[in-house]
C-alpha cells in the first residue's frame, strides 16, 4: 500500500452493477484488510482478509461498530456520538499507526488509512489496513499454498459432483450425493433443496449434518429469499442480521433482515422460513429461463463472505445441475403420474368388488391419503339439513363450517375442490389446526346421508399439485360410478326378477314325447340371461320346440328373449314353418331392440303322424339326433344366419324323418366353448363323445349327466352360460 493519500478514480462510466462487481473483484484480490462504515461507525462491508485480521473467529465484521475494533476501544457510551468522535485514526487517508487484538490475544501493531466515500444517501467511509512492517506479498506464502490447496479441492469437489451424477434421473439419488458434495466442497454445515412445483419451491433434499433442526418445508412463489434468488440470479451470499434493538425491546423476532453481501441490500424475511443457519448461499437453479430449483448452503459459523471462486464454482455447479434436474423432474413427475395412476386402479378395483358402504368409503379414502402423504379428516352430514362433522386424528369429532347438503345443490355429487374455495372453512383450520393446505371432497349420498372428506396438509407443506387434485377427481368420479351401478343393478334386479317370472323356460307335456332340460348360469349372481327354450303343444299331434341364445347379458337380453319366445309361440300357432317364422322374427328384432342385439335360434316343427321334423337353424349349433335302432349320431346341418343382424336375411328349412326311440338334442354355444384350466375347448368332438356315453344309461337324467360332464371338464367354472334340452320320441303315428 502507497503511504500517499488515496488516489480516486472516475468511475462515473460504469453502472452500478458493473461498479459493485468490480468493487467485489477488487477485495477478494487484495492482500489489505478492507471495511466500509456508514457516518455512525456501522461496518457495511468488508473483506475476507479484514475479518481475518481484525476480528477472526470472534464474530463478524458486517454490522459492528468500527470503534471497538481498535485498542484501545471505545467505550459503549461513545458508539452514539457522531465520527470522527472516538476513532483513533484520522479520515482525511494519512497513514495512522494503530494496533489492535490479534488471533491469540496479543497486540498487533497495523498501518490504517481512511477517507471519505460518496454513496447515495449515506456518508460513508473506507478503511485499508496491514501489519506494519510488511510489504506487498511478504509472509504471504503460506496464505498461497492455504489458497492453492482449497482451489484443488474446489475443482476436485466440482469433478465429483459432475461425474457422480451423470445421467442420474432418480432426483432423491441426484440430491442425496450433489448436496453431500457441495458440502463438503464448501467447507459448509449443510446444505438445502428446494424444487419448483405448482405452487412453490418444496423441500426435496437435505444434508444428514441438519439433523433435527428445524427447516422450512415450503416457499411460496412471491415469498423474499425465493424473489431475492431470482432477482440476483447467481450465487449470492447472504447473512442474517442480529436483531435490532427495537426488536429485543418488542420481544419480536417474527421477521429477520438479511443483507445480501454484494449489494448490501436488506430484506425483511419471515423468520420461520429462513434456513437454520446465519450465513448462507442462495443459488439458483436455472432451465429454459425458469428457476426451477433453489439451493441453500449454509454456515454455523462463517469468518468471510463469499469468495469469488467458490461463487463461480456454485455458479457452474448450478449451470451443470439445470440439465440433470431437468431430465430428473421430467423422471419424477412421470414416476409420481404412474404411481397414483396404479393406485387409483387398485381403488377402483376394490370399490368395484363389494358393494359400497360407509366404512369401505373410509377405507378407500383413507388409502388415498395416505397415497399422497395427506391428513385425513372423515365428514358426514348424516342426513342434516346443515352442519357437518369432521373426525380429527387428535381433535376427535368436530362441527365444521361446511354445509355438504348445500354443497351438493350448489355443485353437485362428486364434488372435489382446494380449501382456496372456502374461506370459511380454512379460516378455521388455521385458527384451530396446524392445516392450512387441503382438498374438501364430497363423495356421495348413501340411505341420505352426505359422506366426504378432507385431505390436510400442514400450513408449512406444499400444497396440493394439479395431478394430485386430478387423481382425487377421479377417484370421487369412481365412487359415483360404483353407487350409479348398484342402483342400476338393484333396479335391474328388480325388472329381472318380474321378468324371470314371466319366462320361465317351462316344456308342456306331449302325448308320444318325452321331454328334458337344464339350464346352468356362468355367473352365480345372474337371474336372467340370453339362453332360453320352450316346448309348445300344438293341435293335430303336433309340437313345436325352440331354443335360442340372445347376445348380452342381463335385463336387455332377458327383455329380448321374453319378446322372442312370445313372437315365436304367436307363430307357431298360425301353422308357419320354421324358415317363415325365423325371418318374421328378423324383421321383428331390427324395429325391436335399440341395440345391436342379435340371436342364434333353433325353431323345429314336429309332427307325430308324419314322424317327420322340419326345422330352422338360423345361427345356432348343430342339433344333435341319436337313433335308437343303431346308436348313431346324425347331425342337423342344415344352417342359415343369425337372426337381428341384418335386413332380407334368406332363411332355409331342413327335414328328417324319426323313428320311435329316437331323441334330439339341442345346446347352447355354452356347451362346445367351455374350457378346460389349460384353455382347450370342449367342442363338437367332446359333446358328441359325452353323448354317445351317456344315452347307454338312458334317457332320464340325460341333460343332468351331460351338464355335469361339461361342468367336469372346465374345472367346474363355466364362461358362458349353458343351456341343454333333450326330446325323446315315444309314440308316432296317428293316435
Amino acid at each position: 500500500m502507497a503511504h500517499d493519500e488515496l488516489a480516486c478514480w472516475g468511475m462515473g462510466a460504469l453502472g452500478d452493477e458493473a461498479l459493485a462487481s468490480t468493487l467485489a473483484s477488487l477485495l477478494a484480490l487484495t492482500y489489505d484488510a478492507v471495511v466500509l462504515f456508514d457516518d455512525r461507525g456501522t461496518v457495511l462491508l468488508a473483506n475476507d482478509e479484514a475479518q481475518r485480521l481484525l476480528r477472526a473467529d470472534e464474530g463478524q465484521l458486517v454490522g459492528s461498530n468500527v470503534r471497538l475494533l481498535f485498542v484501545p476501544a471505545a467505550t459503549v457510551d461513545a458508539l452514539e456520538g457522531p465520527l470522527p468522535g472516538a476513532l483513533p485514526f484520522p479520515l482525511d487517508g494519512s497513514t495512522t499507526p494503530l494496533t489492535c487484538q490479534s488471533v491469540d490475544h496479543t497486540s498487533l501493531d497495523l498501518l490504517v488509512r481512511c477517507a471519505p466515500v460518496r454513496m447515495p444517501g449515506v456518508q460513508a467511509y473506507l478503511l485499508v489496513a496491514r501489519p506494519n512492517g510488511t510489504a506487498p506479498g511478504g509472509e504471504n506464502r503460506e496464505r498461497l499454498v492455504d489458497e492453492l490447496y482449497r482451489a484443488n479441492r474446489r475443482l476436485s469437489g466440482t469433478l465429483k459432483i459432475v461425474l457422480g451424477t451423470l445421467d442420474s434421473l432418480d432426483v432423491g439419488t441426484l440430491f442425496s450425493r450433489v448436496l453431500d458434495e457441495i458440502t463438503q466442497t464448501m467447507d459448509a454445515w449443510a446444505t438445502l433443496a428446494y424444487v419448483d412445483e405448482s405452487n412453490g419451491y418444496r423441500l426435496r433434499g437435505q444434508t444428514s449434518t441438519v439433523g433435527d433442526a428445524p427447516i422450512p418445508a415450503f416457499m411460496a412463489h412471491g415469498s423474499p429469499l425465493v424473489d431475492l434468488a431470482s432477482r440476483v440470479g447467481h450465487a449470492a451470499f447472504v447473512r442474517v442480521m442480529p436483531p435490532s434493538r427495537d426488536d429485543l425491546r418488542r420481544g419480536s423476532m417474527d421477521t429477520r433482515m438479511v443483507v445480501v453481501e454484494l449489494t448490501g441490500a436488506t430484506v425483511a424475511v419471515s423468520a420461520d422460513s429462513l434456513p437454520p443457519f446465519p450465513s448462507f448461499v442462495l443459488l439458483p437453479v436455472w432451465f429454459g429461463g425458469h428457476m426451477i430449483a433453489l439451493l441453500e448452503v449454509g454456515w454455523r459459523h462463517l469468518t468471510h463472505g463469499l469468495r469469488s471462486e467458490d461463487a463461480r464454482l456454485l455458479d457452474a455447479v448450478s449451470e451443470y445441475l439445470s440439465v440433470q434436474l431437468a431430465g430428473a423432474f421430467a423422471a419424477f413427475r412421470a414416476q409420481r403420474a404412474e404411481a397414483l395412476e396404479s393406485l387409483g386402479t387398485t381403488l377402483r378395483e376394490r370399490l368395484l368388488a363389494q358393494e359400497l358402504s360407509a366404512s369401505q368409503l373410509a377405507r378407500v379414502l383413507g388409502d388415498a391419503a395416505e397415497g399422497l402423504g395427506a391428513t385425513l379428516v372423515l365428514l358426514e352430514d348424516g342426513g342434516r339439513q346443515a352442519g357437518t362433522v369432521g373426525r380429527f386424528p387428535q381433535l376427535g369429532e368436530v362441527s365444521l363450517p361446511v354445509d355438504l347438503c348445500q354443497l351438493e345443490r350448489a355443485k353437485g355429487v362428486p364434488y372435489v375442490g382446494t380449501l382456496a374455495a372456502h374461506d370459511e372453512l380454512r379460516d378455521w383450520l388455521e385458527a384451530n389446526t396446524d392445516y392450512a393446505q387441503g382438498i374438501l371432497v364430497l363423495a356421495c349420498v348413501m340411505d341420505h346421508a352426505r359422506y366426504g372428506c378432507l385431505l390436510l396438509r400442514a400450513r408449512d407443506e406444499e400444497p396440493f399439485e394439479d395431478m394430485e387434485v386430478s387423481f382425487v377427481q377421479r377417484l370421487a368420479e369412481d365412487v359415483r360410478t360404483v353407487r350409479e351401478g348398484e342402483r342400476v343393478r338393484s333396479q335391474d334386479k328388480r325388472i329381472a326378477q318380474a321378468l324371470q317370472r314371466g319366462m320361465r323356460n317351462e316344456l308342456q307335456h306331449i302325448e308320444g314325447l318325452s321331454a328334458q332340460s337344464c339350464f346352468s348360469s356362468a355367473t352365480e349372481a345372474a337371474l336372467v340371461g340370453g339362453d332360453f327354450y320352450d316346448l309348445i303343444r300344438l293341435p293335430h299331434q303336433r309340437a313345436c320346440v325352440i331354443m335360442g341364445d340372445v347376445s348380452g347379458k342381463g335385463v336387455e337380453a332377458a327383455s329380448v328373449s321374453s319378446a322372442v319366445k312370445t313372437a315365436l309361440g304367436a307363430y307357431s300357432w298360425e301353422g308357419l314353418r320354421p324358415a317363415r317364422m325365423v325371418a318374421l322374427l328378423n324383421d321383428f328384432l331390427l324395429g325391436f331392440s335399440r341395440m345391436e342385439t342379435f340371436a342364434t335360434l333353433f325353431v323345429g316343427m314336429v309332427d307325430l303322424n308324419a314322424r317327420s321334423l322340419v326345422y330352422c337353424s338360423a345361427g345356432h349349433p348343430p342339433a344333435l339326433l341319436v337313433r335308437a335302432s343303431s346308436g348313431e349320431l346324425i347331425t342337423l346341418s342344415e344352417q342359415s344366419g343369425v337372426v337381428g343382424a341384418f335386413a332380407g336375411m334368406a332363411y332355409r328349412d331342413g327335414e328328417v324323418l324319426v323313428d320311435e326311440g329316437d331323441m334330439l338334442l339341442l345346446y347352447t354355444d355354452g356347451v362346445t366353448e367351455s374350457r378346460n384350466p389349460n384353455g382347450v375347448f370342449f367342442g363338437e368332438d367332446g359333446l358328441r363323445e359325452v353323448v354317445s356315453r351317456e344315452v347307454v344309461a338312458g334317457f332320464d337324467g340325460l341333460c343332468d349327466r351331460l351338464l355335469e360332464d361339461v361342468r367336469t371338464f372346465a374345472g367346474h367354472t363355466l364362461d358362458d352360460d349353458v343351456a341343454l334340452l333333450c326330446l325323446r320320441f315315444d309314440t308316432l303315428g296317428p293316435q
